[in-house]
């Protein structure tokens, strides 16, 4: 593996293509396991929201790792995508990517969101970088980060 930093970098929609591939191969397990997996559906639910403005990927010499979608909101960032390639997980760079998220959350002072399959692995991994559970839909884990600042002044209020 090279030992060259990762870059986040603008897509735009000649990038489209590629983000659809990666995203069903990084789901296709998680979503085999509640028996939901369906390569169109994935394809179109995906087309169908892309924004390229909300949407950053992730390189390392010029090879697409992974890439997320983050949407501002009136009173939050909601984390929409979160993929990294499988052939590249359980390397940190997840950790990586979240931590400059949680950066730009604690520059807005705002919290962070998103949303997690329920049978995912996914869940394990925000719970174990500080997210917290708020919510249980049908299909997914609602979780939100807080910098330690933002809960603090939640408290003092």
């Amino acid at each position: 593996m090279s030992s060259s930093e990762i870059q986040i970098c603008n897509v735009d929609e000649n990038d489209l293509e590629a983000l659809v591939e990666l995203r069903i191969k990084a789901m296709q397990p998680s979503l085999e396991a509640v028996g939901r997996f369906d390569p169109l559906r994935a394809r179109e639910r995906f087309v169908n929201s892309f924004v390229a403005a909300d949407t950053q990927k992730i390189i390392r010499d010029a090879q697409l790792l992974g890439f997320y979608v983050m949407h501002v909101k009136s009173d939050h960032l909601w984390l929409d995508h979160l993929y990294i390639d499988p052939e590249h997980q359980g390397i940190g760079l997840g950790e990586q990517v979240l931590e400059k998220l949680k950066q730009r959350a604690r520059a807005a002072n705002w919290p962070l969101r998103l949303g997690a399959l329920k049978e995912s692995r996914a869940n394990l991994f925000y719970l174990k970088n500080e997210f917290i559970q708020i919510e249980t839909q049908q299909w997914d884990n609602i979780y939100q980060w807080t910098a330690i600042e933002g809960i603090q002044q939640c408290l003092e209020k």
